[in-house]
């Protein structure tokens, strides 16, 4: 018995957004408006790394005038980003 992997729901979305890009903007709009509801800063920087992930970090960091580094670090799990830097990358 052959054993399939499955997909991760990350997995989908950030290949849904890959064949969508145009779909990015209006899905960052919803992100932003969901995080200001309920101050939630793990799940936006969680969907800024999906977002990050679909473009490219090295293409985000030259979008933003950040490093590359500095775009993982402060989209990392234990990233503490500025609020100058996640309105950068939005």
């Amino acid at each position: 018995m052959t054993k399939r992997k499955l997909r991760t729901f990350d997995q989908v979305e950030e290949e849904y957004y890959r064949e969508h890009p145009d779909e990015i903007e209006s899905y960052l709009k919803v992100c932003f408006e969901e995080y200001a509801k309920d101050g939630a800063t793990s799940a936006l920087l969680s969907s800024l790394r999906m977002v990050a992930r679909v473009k490219g970090i090295s293409t985000l960091a030259e979008e933003t005038g950040m490093t590359r580094n500095g775009v993982q670090k402060d989209l990392s799990e234990d990233g503490n980003p500025r609020f100058q830097n996640i309105n950068a990358i939005m």
